[in-house]
Formats: structure tokens, sequence, C-alpha cells
């Protein structure tokens, strides 16, 4: 059956999806957004639908020519009609060639850029978001909306658009051809459409179930090799000698993920069949009337060999059409997922008309502070917390009246017990949270009044669990200031008595830290965040536990 390669995959996918999303009810205003991403591929876009509709218009034109060559050129031995209509079809099937080429060149520029603005969009908007949001929001889920949710929304763009209208110019262009030709042949063909129709969507609700648990089985998978493939995890697994337990879990998990695979590749060859099957009665039916009404002088030869090439360019497109709501609303709620993100107001913003700050040495004040850290619903989406998703309240309050000052070349040091809120101070020093009444200011002013870039800049902060980045300690250190020299890396080192450490190192700056830093010491690894530190010589620091594994 022609058209049970490409259009036969594209079928099966589309029965393969979860139709309880055609039910879905998306937020207003959400198609009109979708469609203002597509202004800056107008024509792009229109280039593309023009040439599926010039390609859907050959596939129908070769069959008609293939009959106008057999009934009047080959039947009446007209040799000069048999080349001219040969090299018609010819130059079609290069045309097609071409259109072909250039509608792969459309999609991928149109796919491609849309993937590209909307993973800008998402990641450029998640790094604005406040510490509160990534202490609830699960890594997995924000990478599965930079990944698979753009991926599917800009399918709404590429495969589906050209899906729907390639599949309803060709049922349009096909049936109209076919009607033209015979009727009653086309009647009968059409009256075959429900014998594959019903059980695919039958197999397709059983596909569109192992598709949803494949997913969620891989992902599972996935997120326990990443946790377990980490230094931390795996540090954790050897030292409560658990290899044995996990490699059974890993097992379990995996052969469920087989197991899982091999009952939806049957699924799909069951689909195949059934397309495969109804296509090749219907070649049956069109062969044994057609060839009964040539017997009857009704029909020629030519006209048979006409319906059954169109005959193979109909179910596929019939099928797909009958199951495109489906397509249409998946693509739709990909896009209603990045939008959730997109559409999520960053806690701590910056207010219009904020001034900068000056980066020299300031004090800081805090006036009657108090606050509760927020809730769930105000710094997070309960889609992306998944394990965490339970508990949305806010928490109580931490912070109480709380006064201090400490001049500009002042040291002030808060001792307390674990959960006193010292850690909660210098957050809100650096502006990590914004007090829920009272000010802090910085070198006089409010924190939520200037820059965020210039409160950056000012206020330095080295934590108790100093996070390095899985690069070299040159590329560590020049996060804090991309211009610094050779001399200022290694000065900024020395001060934090690591130089020595460093230099000795068989590629001394070049030296790659590892995972989170893992191949230095706890101790080490402080003391280049306390270089980095120096290294941005801002106006305030701020140490929490900063030295907490260094010894005296």
């Amino acid at each position: 059956m022609q058209g049970g390669g490409h259009s036969g995959w594209a079928t099966v996918r589309s029965y393969s999806r979860d139709p309880s999303v055609a039910r879905a009810r998306l937020a207003p205003g959400t198609r009109r957004r979708v469609l203002s991403y597509a202004r800056g591929y107008r024509l792009a876009i229109s280039a593309f639908l023009t040439l599926v509709v010039v390609d859907a218009v050959a596939s129908v034109a070769v069959p008609l020519l293939m009959q106008r060559l057999v009934d009047d050129g080959i039947a009446r031995h007209d040799r000069p009609m048999v080349v001219v209509l040969a090299l018609i079809a010819a130059l079609i099937a290069v045309l097609q060639s071409v259109a072909g080429l250039a509608q792969r060149y459309l999609t991928a520029r149109v796919g491609e850029g849309l993937i590209y603005d909307l993973r800008r969009e998402v990641f450029g908007h998640v790094l604005r978001q406040p510490v509160a949001f990534f202490t609830r929001t699960q890594t997995g889920a924000l990478v599965s909306r930079l990944n698979s949710d753009v991926i599917g929304a800009q399918q709404a763009f590429t495969s589906t658009l050209s899906g729907v209208v390639s599949n309803v110019v060709a049922v349009v262009l096909v049936v109209a051809a076919m009607t033209a030709l015979s009727w009653p042949i086309t009647v009968g063909a059409l009256l075959l459409l429900p014998l594959f129709v019903m059980p695919a969507r039958r197999v397709g609700g059983r596909l569109a179930h192992l598709t949803r648990e494949q997913f969620q089985l891989n992902a599972d998978l996935a997120s326990r090799m990443t946790e377990r493939f980490n230094v931390a995890g795996a540090l954790l697994v050897t030292l409560f000698g658990r290899p044995g337990d996990e490699d059974r879990e890993f097992e379990h998990r995996a052969r469920r993920v087989r197991d899982v695979g091999v009952r939806i590749a049957m699924g799909n060859r069951v689909f195949f069949t059934a397309l495969g099957l109804v296509a090749s009665l219907a070649t049956a039916l069109v062969y044994g009337v057609g060839g009964l009404m040539i017997i009857n002088g009704s029909l020629t030869i030519g006209t048979l060999l006409a319906l059954t090439a169109l005959l193979g360019r109909l179910y596929g497109p019939l099928t797909a059409l009958s199951n495109v709501q489906v397509d249409v609303m998946t693509a739709l709620v990909s896009f209603e997922r990045v939008f959730e993100v997109l559409d999520l107001t960053p806690a701590v913003a910056e207010l219009p008309g904020a001034r900068p700050l000056p980066r020299h040495p300031a004090s800081v004040t805090l006036e009657d502070v108090r606050f509760s850290y927020p809730s769930a619903d105000e710094v997070s989406l309960a889609s992306l917390e998944q394990v965490a998703g339970g508990d949305r309240r806010g928490g109580g309050p931490v912070l109480r009246g709380i006064d201090l000052h400490v001049p500009a070349g002042r040291m002030l040091a808060l001792v307390g017990p674990s959960g006193a809120g010292k850690t909660t101070v210098t957050a809100l020093v650096a502006r990590l949270y914004d007090p829920t009444t009272g000010r802090v200011l910085v070198g006089g002013e409010d924190v939520r009044e200037v820059t965020l870039a210039s409160l950056r800049d000012a206020v330095g902060v080295v934590t108790q669990e100093a996070h390095l980045f899985h690069d070299t300690i040159r590329a560590n250190l020049l996060y804090a200031r991309p211009e610094a020299s050779e001399e200022d890396l290694v000065g900024a080192l020395r001060e934090a008595q690591v130089w020595d450490l460093v230099s000795a190192l068989p590629e001394a700056l070049d030296t790659v830290v590892g995972d989170r830093g893992h191949r230095l010491s706890g101790g080490e690894k402080q003391r280049i965040a306390l270089a980095r530190l120096l290294l941005k010589g801002p106006g305030v620091v701020v140490l929490d536990e900063a030295t907490a594994h260094l010894d005296s």
C-alpha cells in the first residue's frame, strides 16, 4: 500500500497519543498566544504550506497521467503521446523530489527556530525565579518542559500543521478524482474504511496507555540513574553497602521497560497489519469490480490502474484525519505547559525605575524585619513538584521584629542554634527573599528599590555547601569576574590560602574539579569559593558557615 511508510508511522503515532487530551480545556487566549509565535515565520510557513498543497496535487496528477498514457497512448499505439506523458510524469517526480527537500528545509527552519525561541525564553525566565522556586521544583520536571514539551509545542507548526493540510487536500483531491473515474468503486472503497478505523481506535487506546506507561517508566529509570550516578549518590550507595540491592531494583525497573516496549512493538505491528489488510481488501475489490467493468466495456484498463494508484493515497490520510483533534490538542497542551512556566511571576522582582547601588563598602541595616517563608503557590507550580506537591502551605514566622546595623568596614557574627534564622538573615541581605514586613537596607538603600544586577555586584555570599560547576578551576573563578587576568586569579587564590594546592595540581588552574567539585575536599572547595568571592570584590561580604570544612 502506498503511503504505508511515513504516512503509516504518522498515523500510528497519532493513535498512540492520549485520547483524553482532546477533552482538555485550554486557558483563554492560548490559541491566540500560540499564533503569536508564528509571526516571525510567516513567510516560511506560507511557503511550506504551498509546497504541501503542490505535493498533494502532484500525487493525484500522476495516476491520472498514467490513465491517459495507457488509454490514449499505449492502447492507440500513439508513440508521441506515450513519450510526452512519460516525460511529464518524470518531470513531476523531479519536482516532487525538489519540493520534498524544500519542505524539509522549511520545516527544519521553522521547527528548530521555534524550539530555540521557546527554550531561550523558558531558560531565561526560570533563572530569574527566586531560590524558593528551586527548593521545591524537581529538576527533571523542569528539564522536561525545556525538552519534551517544547518539542511537542513546535510540532503544532510542523508535523501537525503539515499533516492536517496535506491530508485534507489529499483526501479531497483523491475522492474527487476517484469519483470522476468511477463512483461505484469509490463508494465501495470508502465503505471499507470503518473496518479499519474502529479496530484502530481500540488498538490506539491500548497503545496510548502503554506509551504513557513507557514514558513514566523511562522517566523513573532516568531519575534513578541520575541520582545514583552523581558523586554523592554513588558515595552513599557504597558507604551503606547497597550495590546488590540497587542492581536488583534497577533490573526490576529495566525489565518493566523491556516488557512494555515489546507490547508496544506488537501493538504497532497489529496496527500496520490491519492497515495493510484493509488496503489489500480494497485493492482486491477495485481489481475485481473494475475487472468485471472492463469486460463489460464500462471501464478502461488505464482507469482501473489509476483507481488502484489513487486508492493507495486514500486510507492513510483518511485515518489520520479521523484522529486529528487529538493531534492538534496534544500540540496545544504542550504549548500550554510551556506557557505555565512563562506565566510564573518571580516573587523577587525588580521594580520599575530601580536605581543602581554603588559597589563601594556599604553598611547593612535591618529595620523591624519580620519574615515567613512563602507558600508553594506563591513561588512554584504543583506540576513541577511531583513528590513535594502535597505540601503547599507556607511556613510559620521565622524572624520577628529583627533590628540590626553593621557599619561599612565592620564585621558582625550571628550565633545561635540551628533554625534560629541566621541563614534567613543572610538570604534577605542578598535579596534571595523579600521580608514580609520591615526593610533591609544596603548602603542606606532599600534592597527592593535598587537594581538586582547592582545588588548582586555589591553583595557577595559564600555558603556552607560551596558549589563548583563541573569545569576547570579557572572557569569557576572567572564566573565571578569574566574579565579577570591570570594575575588576578592567582592573587585571589593566594588570599584564600589555596594557591599552593592549585599550583601543585598537574593542570593547575585548568584542572577539572568534577561534578559539584567532588574531586576536591570540602575545605578545598570552600577555599576556592572564598577565592571566587575575593575575585568579585563586593562591598558587602556574607559568609554563611563558609569555613565549616576548614581546619584551624
